[in-house]
Formats: C-alpha cells, structure tokens, sequence
C-alpha cells in the first residue's frame, strides 16, 4: 500500500503526539481542584486514583500502545516514511522540525521519569500503616487510600468526593462491646471540641457480614453520629479491599463473628493527604486536630 508524499510523516507525528497526550494525563500531577473527569479518565484508562502512578495495566497502555501504532506504521507504509524522513534531513527547515520534536520528546521524557522517581522516593501510605504507634500519634503525609462504600442513608460514598475539609477515618463494629463505642465517643467529643469547623467523622464497618448496609442507620444512631457523620459498609470484599488498603489488621473468628481488630483513626487534610494516626489512645485526637501540627498540614 502506497502513501502520498508526507502521509507516513504526518502519521509519525500523529503517533508522537497522541503518545505525548497520554503521558501526560497519565503522569502529570493532579491536586484537589482537578477537573472531575480528568481523575475519572486516569482511573478508568490508567488505574490511577487521586495522584497515583498507573497500575500495571496502565503502564502497559502507555507502553505498549505507541509501539503498537509504530509497528504497523512502518509494517504498512516503511518505505514511504523512510522517504519522507530523508526528504525532511534534505532540508533546513526540515531537520530543525526534527531536531525541535526529538528535544520536546527527550525533555518530556526526563518529566515523566523525575515524576516517577519522585513517587517511588516517598514513603506510600503502606510502610507507614505497619509502623507503630506507641507512645503517641505517627505524623505522616502521603495520599489517602480509596474509600468508596455505602453509608448509612443508602448512598455511595466517596473519600475524594470530601476533597477540600479535613476528615477523621476509624473502623469499628456494632458487635464490639467496649473498645469500638468508647473509640467512636472519644473521636466524637475531640471533634465537637475543634473550634472553627465541623470535621466529619468516617466510620468503617469491621465486620461487613452482619453491618450490612441495612443495618447501618440503627448503628449510626447507637453511636450518636451526627448529620455530616458517616458510617460505612458494602459487600463483604469491597470492605475487605478497603481495609486492607487502610492497613487495618484484624481477624475474624468465623465460629462466632467476633473480630480482633488494631483500634486506629486517620486524620486527612483537605488535600486529601493522611497527616497523622492514633493507634487507641483517641482522646489526644483532640491534640492533633487544635495543634499547629496538624492544623496546618
């Protein structure tokens, strides 16, 4: 098959271009006032949730896509694009087009590899969850996990949809006799008592099998959540997913259901960032959310 005179360089550029579009929503980085659907295009097209490097599948997109594409370029039309090519170094103009479009690939090149290195140099959100906590709060900063569940009024709950306020994340159960209803009332009165905003309090079911989404405006009214609280469940292997991206260790005793469980809360900034975790010892909550500390971040 025959290409007109700078059909095939044409289609060249075409490839370069598009693979530069892509990368480029794929990498570049993204804050709280982002469009919505450029987070809902990398998520779906890349796996990238919030400001997250693409999943696996992306990378595979973004990788095996232009190669693609250039494959079948030079399968169908090689000979034409290697006429096209040496007619364009025969000319002055010509081999400066070339010369500017191989700098601007080269630099967005070094952009998407100092972006990478960059989010593989900071601590994920995983290798703080396992360190301890004892003795005090753990001050972090790293992207929230996901959390997207149902609350207690049957709607779909998304953490990113907060964007903009700070959030208090804990995990409790109704079946929990003790720990979990004192943790929730010490979280609450160390809410009530920050001055100048109304934090929401998000509450995550441990154990999914009986707080069923049904379940959940009872419970919440147990716990005296307020209005703008949230008490969350789903299916069992969506709140399974969900803990574990949370770092919540704990294990379920399927004789009797009863669920041993880390007592933990997150506190995330309106960046959508997790500033800090208390592991028991909810009370000082009210420390973190009145400090300059945890404030300001």
């Amino acid at each position: 098959m025959q290409a007109g005179r700078g059909v095939a360089a044409c289609a060249l550029l075409a490839i370069v271009l598009i693979t530069v579009g892509w990368w480029a929503l794929a990498l570049y980085p993204v804050d709280v006032e982002a469009p919505t659907w450029v987070t809902r295009t990398r998520a779906a097209c890349f796996g990238a949730v919030d400001d997250s490097l693409p999943s696996a599948g992306g990378w595979l997109l973004l990788v095996g896509e232009p190669i693609g594409m250039l494959g079948v370029l030079v399968a169908v039309w090689g000979e034409a694009l290697r006429d096209d090519l040496r007619t364009l170094a025969a000319r002055a103009w010509g081999r400066v087009a070339m010369l500017t479009l191989g700098i601007g690939v080269a630099g967005g090149a070094a952009a998407a590899a100092g972006r990478v290195h960059a989010a593989l140099s900071t601590p994920t959100f995983e290798s703080f969850s396992t360190r301890s906590a004892a003795g005090g709060p753990v001050f972090l900063d790293a992207p929230a996990p996901p959390l997207a569940l149902t609350d207690q009024r049957g709607l779909p709950f998304s953490l990113a949809s907060w964007r903009g306020q700070r959030v208090i994340v804990t995990f409790a159960f109704a079946h929990c006799a003790d720990v979990c209803p004192t943790g929730v009332h010490q979280l609450r009165e160390a809410r009530d008592a920050a001055v100048g905003e109304r934090i929401p309090l998000v509450v995550v079911t441990l154990d999914p099998w009986r707080d069923t989404p049904a379940r959940l405006p009872s419970i919440a009214a147990q716990w005296a959540l307020s209005p703008t609280d949230r008490l969350l469940s789903g299916s069992v292997d969506s709140v399974n997913r969900a803990l574990d991206a949370w770092g919540v260790g704990r294990w379920r005793n399927p004789a009797d259901g009863t669920v041993d469980h880390a007592s933990v809360a997150y506190l995330v900034n309106a960046r959508g960032r997790v500033v800090a975790r208390l592991d028991g010892a909810f009370d000082r909550m009210r420390l973190l959310l009145s400090g300059e500390k945890a404030g300001g971040a």
